[in-house]
């Protein structure tokens, strides 16, 4: 059984502070977490104790599938995250901790991590998103779910402890590829009609096929595993209704918190190694 009320409560506390961050304690540690999105950047940072000051974000197509494919402009939205960051909270941001898709290759994975020191930033830690995610959604057995822009990640728990991880190209982009095409329009503008609420009774039956091939990678990696949960994450998780259709066609209950876009930046930060 899993309780989402920490959980909603922790990531509400991280919605608080997008609109009104707070001034950051003259001493002590922060931990920051910095997400690299196929969609969305986000950088959370929270005191030392955990809570949350400040949290940045900005949308661009700068990582695709989880690897970096415009390197200058990932840059420079890092460090204009940091400096907004830094403005709100009034420290300067040293350390972070990063996360990448589960399976992603060294070599990729020192591409994020370059990324973030390229500000100045030194990085001390990089997770693998879904096991970040855990960190919020504290599930002791089952199975985290990351459904982001370009991926699906999978994250199986055993009494809290990881015992398998892995992920597929498949997310949020291809929906809106398939929107593209149904409409006839560019991908840029498939995208902003895909995020308008008012076009979300329409979206849905367009991209339910999408949905169908996440649940059956979702259902392909956990086959081998006694499971009874599945818990939804990222920020395509967001779309109503994406937890009905997987848990449909897998058999396993599925749920999702109430902004499941939150909860991978701030499981990153959350994990953070305090050395600085």
């Amino acid at each position: 059984m899993w309780n989402s009320y920490k959980a909603d409560s922790l990531i509400s506390s991280v919605e608080a502070v997008i609109k009104d961050p707070i001034r950051a304690p003259s001493e002590g540690k922060l931990k920051v977490g910095i997400d690299l999105g196929t969609s969305y950047t986000v950088l959370v940072v929270l005191d030392e104790i955990g809570k949350p000051l400040a949290c940045t974000l900005e949308y661009a197509e700068v990582i695709r599938d989880g690897l970096v494919v415009d390197y200058l402009g990932c840059c420079e939205i890092v460090k204009r995250l940091k400096a907004e960051a830094e403005r709100s909270i009034g420290r300067e941001i040293l350390n972070a901790a990063i996360a990448v898709p589960p399976g992603t290759s060294f070599a990729d994975a020192s591409t994020h991590r370059h990324v973030v020191e390229s500000t100045g930033i030194i990085v001390t830690d990089v997770f693998d998103e879904p096991t970040a995610a855990n960190a919020v959604l504290a599930i002791c057995d089952g199975v985290v779910v990351d459904v982001g822009g370009g991926t699906t990640g999978i994250s199986v728990f055993k009494a809290g402890k990881v015992v398998y991880v892995n992920d597929e190209a498949t997310g949020g982009s291809h929906m809106t590829l398939v929107i593209a095409g149904n409409k006839g329009i560019s991908f840029e503008s498939a995208e902003k009609y895909k995020k308008n609420v008012l076009n979300s009774e329409k979206v849905f039956p367009v991209i339910v096929p999408v949905i169908e091939k996440i649940a059956t990678i979702v259902e392909r990696h956990i086959k081998n595993f006694d499971v009874d949960l599945l818990c939804l994450v990222g920020g395509t998780a967001c779309l109503n209704g994406i937890e009905s259709v997987i848990e449909q066609l897998t058999g396993v209950r599925t749920v999702k918190p109430e902004n499941p876009f939150l909860v991978t930046p701030l499981g990153i930060a959350m994990m953070m190694d305090l050395r600085q």
